[in-house]
């Protein structure tokens, strides 16, 4: 079984290098945080000091890095030590142009690079239900056939390098706006006055149904916000969905709206809590109705005096 590198052991790292040991793969792995590089050891993995010892111990390499910013970082200081035949794969969700500049340094050295962002929260990667947006040459795709089924349990190829950062943005977009409105739904019914657990299994057969409504919920229901995926990641993919857009001359009302809510999540302290925690901005905003305005919104008349 072909050694694993990885570079990145944050919640997609750890799951992912989860996944691999179970498969059978060893995992040989760096992150600059040293708590994170101690619980690779103690999934059985192998933690070394430097990204360069990565790519020195194993001839594929998965880079699971938040901010597309710092993979540049990364894929400058490894790849000289790179050799030919080496395959880069990065998973995290990242800025189609970087992409380019890396792709070419990359095959300077005679190694490959291939995008294969997940869409799936760490847990859903952690249980196989993630799915991988390959972009890549055919061969090298191929030639990666032994990892896909440990990366994701669903995989689409589709088209070059690139394609699968340009098709994470689209699908982020889909993804956070219906998390979005679950969560501007569900604190208006709550608002309303409605039993708030009835309502979700109202969406759960109605045509407003959509997948946020089981992954987050719950969560939104009993205000669990332990990450499973973060605020401020998603609004790191907002930014980049929104300069995508501006440079094919394209407006997206929708996410400058999402981008506006998410900043009111993390200027409420909740950048690092769930995504679920969006709900808490429309939670806010509904306990600053006057007594007669909640009274209104339950269908009753307030008390006169």
């Amino acid at each position: 079984m072909p050694t694993v590198g990885l570079i990145g052991i944050g919640l997609v790292g750890a799951a992912l290098a989860e996944r691999m040991l179970d498969a059978g793969h060893a995992v040989v792995g760096h992150d600059v945080d040293p708590t994170r590089c101690a619980l690779l050891r103690s999934m059985g993995g192998t933690p070394v000091d430097t990204s360069s010892a990565v790519i020195d111990a194993a001839r594929c390499v998965i880079l699971a890095l938040v901010q597309p910013v710092v993979t540049q970082h990364v894929v400058e200081s490894i790849t000289p030590s790179l050799r030919g035949g080496d395959i880069v794969i990065d998973v995290g969700t990242g800025d189609p142009q970087r992409i380019r500049s890396m792709l070419e340094m990359i095959v300077g050295r005679g190694a490959d690079l291939v995008d294969a962002p997940l869409s799936g929260s760490s847990e859903q990667i952690r249980a196989g239900a993630a799915i991988a947006m390959i972009g890549g040459r055919d061969d090298t795709v191929e030639r990666l056939q032994w990892l896909w089924p440990a990366l994701a349990g669903h995989r689409v190829h589709l088209g070059p390098t690139g394609s699968g950062q340009r098709a994470k943005l689209a699908t982020n977009l889909v993804l956070g706006l219906n998390r979005a409105a679950l969560a501007e739904g569900l604190a208006f019914a709550e608002a309303l006055g409605l039993d708030a657990a009835a309502f979700v299994e109202l969406l759960r057969i109605s045509p407003a149904y959509s997948r946020a409504v089981d992954v987050k919920g719950e969560r939104m229901l009993n205000r669990r916000y332990e990450p499973e995926s973060r605020i401020v990641q998603h609004r790191k993919d907002v930014t980049l969905m929104l300069a995508a857009a501006e440079l094919i001359g394209m407006e997206l009302p929708l996410s400058l709206a999402h981008a506006a809510q998410l900043d009111a999540a993390i200027a409420q302290g909740l950048g690092e809590r769930d995504n679920a925690a969006i709900i808490e901005v429309w939670r806010q905003a509904g306990r600053g109705l006057s007594s007669a305005d909640q009274h209104a919104t339950k269908g009753q008349a307030p008390d006169e005096t």
